[in-house]
């Protein structure tokens, strides 16, 4: 439904959110499913079956049900669901729908959305018609972006990623600091060879010559705009020898600090 326009969707007068009595059950009279039917649980324990298909149900799990699905639920009276419905309609049909069932980790702004549309509708409040498909059309989007989750491994390697930039950004922000390769990596949760190795990689540079190239770029940065000299530089750097840092300065930048200044 990421391709279909707001405009598209039909507001349905059901819609709700409730506590299930304790002999609640559910099963649609109208066979098949009419409309469509955007169906998430709050809380409580419960069964979904979708097409003959059991589903277990609990917090955050959350189902899409489709013109022509087969659906019916119960659940556990010690601890009753409570669940948001919403039904719609829409006038063109989409190339993409999300899936008919997910059960999500983050339900935050699901819930925030889900709770202003019921509101709006409710309430009758001014333009609640146009905002509530604007609602519909961002929940929907954010069903297919959870069903497009990266599978565990892809995510591991993006946590990976995540956390060497944020090492190496750490390294820009505090530049004078007496940086070792071990603390490094440390602070990244990672052994210090397999951080070198993963390090190299990613940025394309060694940690080492990542610490003196973030080192030297600070350096230019003090000598053009901060009135230092280069004996203040050096020091502020962490550079007891002022000869090694002009001559570890000239082979990065091709010139020596005073040029610079």
């Amino acid at each position: 439904m990421l391709d279909t326009s707001a405009s598209s969707f039909i507001l349905l007068p059901a819609f709700a959110k409730i506590v299930c009595e304790p002999g609640w059950k559910w099963q649609v009279r109208e066979k098949p499913m009419p409309n469509y039917d955007l169906f998430y649980v709050w809380s409580g324990e419960g069964t979904v079956v979708l097409n003959g298909e059991a589903y277990p149900v609990s917090k955050g799990s959350c189902f899409l049900f489709k013109p022509g699905d087969d659906t019916r639920a119960t659940h556990n009276p010690q601890k009753p669901l409570i669940l948001t419905y919403i039904h719609f309609d829409l006038t063109e049909q989409p190339k993409q729908i999300p899936a008919s069932y997910r059960m999500l980790e983050e339900t935050f702004e699901v819930e925030h959305m889900l709770a202003r549309y019921v509101r709006l509708r409710l309430e009758r409040a001014y333009g609640a018609d146009e905002e509530g498909r604007l609602i519909l059309k961002q929940l929907m989007i954010h069903l297919l972006r959870a069903d497009r989750k990266e599978p565990q491994e892809q995510q591991a390697s993006n946590q990976l990623t995540e956390v060497i930039r944020e090492t190496a950004n750490y390294v820009r922000q505090h530049p004078g600091l007496p940086h070792r390769v071990e603390d490094l990596a440390a602070r990244a949760g990672l052994s210090p060879r397999y951080f070198s190795i993963k390090f190299k990689e990613l940025l394309g540079v060694s940690v080492q010559s990542h610490i003196i190239s973030m080192r030297i770029e600070r350096a230019q940065h003090l000598l053009l705009h901060a009135g230092m000299n280069v004996t203040e530089v050096a020091e502020a750097l962490g550079y007891r020898d002022i000869f090694f840092f002009s001559r570890q300065f000239k082979q990065y930048t091709g010139k020596s600090p005073s040029e610079i200044r």
